[in-house]
């Protein structure tokens, strides 16, 4: 093997342990400061889009239906429950969440939880692990239905009436 290629095979492993050094920053970047702002304008441009292609419904009465309470059904905070009101509820490990999780696989900004047109949907905000909802990967704003376990790493949640 001559000087050129050992250069060369040297260069080309360097390059690679530079992509993954990048790539590892960035994770760690998105779990600390949540998705970047091209992102987070991409989904509002997204939701906004949803929005207006959508067809007018009518908007429920309160009924027996609605979901009074989010329910913890397991984790660390097993049989913490938060009433429901018309404000949307954040889930992470930062203190200024609404329901702060104590979670090693919890993002400090995981998930959200917020009401539109008489019910409950559920986001998640650009989480490392992901947010599950009735063992499906959320990945737009999706419709909670009452009993349905929410999964936000070891934490279960879910809505009840």
């Amino acid at each position: 093997m001559n000087a050129l290629d050992l250069t060369l095979i040297r260069i080309g492993f360097l390059a690679v342990l530079w992509l993954f050094v990048i790539a590892a920053v960035g994770v760690v970047r998105t779990d600390l400061f949540g998705p970047s702002q091209r992102r987070r304008r991409r989904t509002a441009g997204q939701a906004a889009l949803q929005r207006v292609t959508k067809p007018h419904a009518k908007p429920s009465r309160t009924s027996r239906a609605t979901p009074q309470q989010l329910l913890v059904t397991a984790g660390d905070l097993a049989g913490t429950s938060l009433g429901l009101t018309d404000e949307q509820i954040t889930i992470g490990r930062s203190d200024d969440a609404t329901l702060v999780l104590n979670d090693d696989y919890a993002s400090t900004r995981h998930a959200r939880l917020f009401p539109q047109d008489g019910q409950w949907l559920v986001e998640d905000l650009g989480s490392t692990n992901g947010t599950f909802l009735d063992r499906q990967k959320v990945t737009a704003p999706t419709p909670v239905p009452v009993g349905v376990p929410i999964r936000i790493g070891k934490t279960v949640l879910e809505l009840r009436r």
